[in-house]
């Protein structure tokens, strides 16, 4: 999410800036948006493995970037904990600040992700279960059906814009039908989505639209028990209100949707620009498969998660983080920790797969939902490459920008040229029972 750009936007309020924050470094400005890379790297050189930086307002924040530092902070929640209510500037904030939904704020406060202790355990354990009850290979058939429909959409153009055409839908289709939304919905909780991280619009204005959405949700699963995540939650004896379940089915869909848009953009344009897997269509799906999970470890779409807050005042790699202060997740700049990648070899690929792109600890995305976000990512591109396989983008490479998000890599836009593929005059076409 960017900053407001005018100080007109900003409400005339008094945030405390302490001391060590005099001369930090604001996470989504142009340089940031630009090359946030360089600028972790910056950071690393200035502070270490924890560096002071601001937000939004100049709110002041820690970004965890050392590899062991994060695992430090996402495998202690006694030490920092994962509910914004225990923030020292959870009271100086208005409800206007454009950070609060995405950590936490508004109606999104009632879900799992922002729980604590023993009720934590029980939800999650709730929610693995719901996602343990989909089966794999109907999920991955409707992922292919869907991504076959996207894609006939603009196959006989000759061109598209992948991000909005493509990378932004598919997920929304995927999800929707895993959480159980009706296709009315999918259009507005894609513009929803952008407007409230940022990349769109105004990011209050989008948490209004995708709550009115997962409201509406909630009520129908709660009134009708069904084979969706969503009717599993209402119907799971949690006894949980329609605040609860309204936020929850929030957060599975905004979370499954803005990592998956941003890995099929960003592995796209990998593939796209990278003599290493341009010739992945004739190399099958391992290489869209290693494509995919090269961006997770040099390019990852979520690359700072927010958030979690110190329980009391502790030292982290020699910086004193005093209670209640807000502590990021530097996911990406971690990948560049000396400790998860060697120095000396830049031009070498990193195989190891012991990368925090999906957080980790108690806390960290479940692993049945990593599976299917690589589905839809993976899927997706392998069935637009085999429907498209001459590929190739409409720009100059440098002149691909960057969403102005703090915490998502996405790109804007992904123009790209191909040969229409010839019209099947086969009268069954994809069908399923073939």
């Amino acid at each position: 999410m960017s900053a407001p750009d005018t100080e007109a936007e900003r409400p005339e309020v008094s945030i405390p800036l302490p001391e060590t924050h005099r001369d930090a470094m604001r996470l989504g400005d142009e340089g940031y948006r630009r090359d946030s890379p360089a600028l972790f790297a910056e950071l690393r050189r200035r502070h270490g493995p924890v560096a002071p930086v601001l937000l939004a307002w100049d709110v002041p924040a820690w970004l965890v970037m050392g590899y062991s530092e994060l695992l430090q902070v996402t495998s202690d929640p006694d030490l920092f904990a994962r509910s914004f209510r225990r923030w020292n500037l959870f009271d100086d904030l208005p409800p206007e600040w454009p950070m609060w939904p995405l950590i936490g704020g508004g109606f999104a406060s009632e879900a799992m992700l922002y729980t604590e202790g023993e009720e934590h355990r029980r939800r999650s354990v709730v929610f693995a279960e719901a996602l343990s009850r989909i089966d794999q290979w109907e999920f991955e058939e409707f992922c292919q059906r869907a991504s076959h429909r996207l894609i006939e959409e603009f196959a006989q153009d000759g061109e598209a814009e992948l991000i909005s055409a493509y990378a932004q839908r598919l997920p929304v289709l995927a999800l929707g039908w895993m959480v159980g939304v009706p296709e009315e919905y999918h259009d507005d909780l894609v513009t929803g989505f952008l407007q409230l991280m940022g990349a769109g619009g105004d990011p209050i204005e989008g948490m209004a639209r995708v709550g009115a959405i997962c409201d509406r949700l909630a009520e129908r699963a709660m009134k009708e028990s069904g084979p969706y995540v969503a009717s599993h939650l209402a119907h799971s004896g949690l006894g949980l209100t329609h605040e609860q379940l309204s936020a929850d089915i929030f957060i599975t869909i905004i979370a499954g949707h803005q990592t998956c848009a941003g890995w099929i953009g960003n592995t796209i344009r990998l593939m796209l620009t990278d003599q290493t897997h341009t010739n992945a269509l004739t190399r099958g799906r391992r290489s869209v498969t290693e494509a995919a999970r090269e961006v997770l470890k040099d390019d990852t779409p979520t690359q700072v998660f927010a958030g979690r807050w110190a329980v009391r005042t502790t030292q982290l790699a020699g910086t004193t983080v005093q209670g209640g202060d807000m502590v990021l997740l530097g996911l990406a700049a971690s990948h560049q920790d000396p400790l998860f990648r060697p120095p000396g070899r830049p031009g070498e690929r990193h195989h190891s797969r012991a990368y925090l792109s999906f957080s980790h600890g108690p806390h960290g995305c479940p692993h049945m939902a990593r599976a299917m976000a690589e589905i839809i990512t993976v899927g997706g591109i392998e069935s637009l490459l085999t429907h498209l396989p001459d590929l190739h983008l409409a720009v100059p490479a440098d002149r691909l920008r960057w969403q102005p998000q703090v915490l998502i890599r996405a790109l804007e836009t992904l123009p790209v040229t191909f040969t229409p593929p010839t019209i099947s005059t086969d009268p069954l076409g994809d069908s399923l029972w073939l």
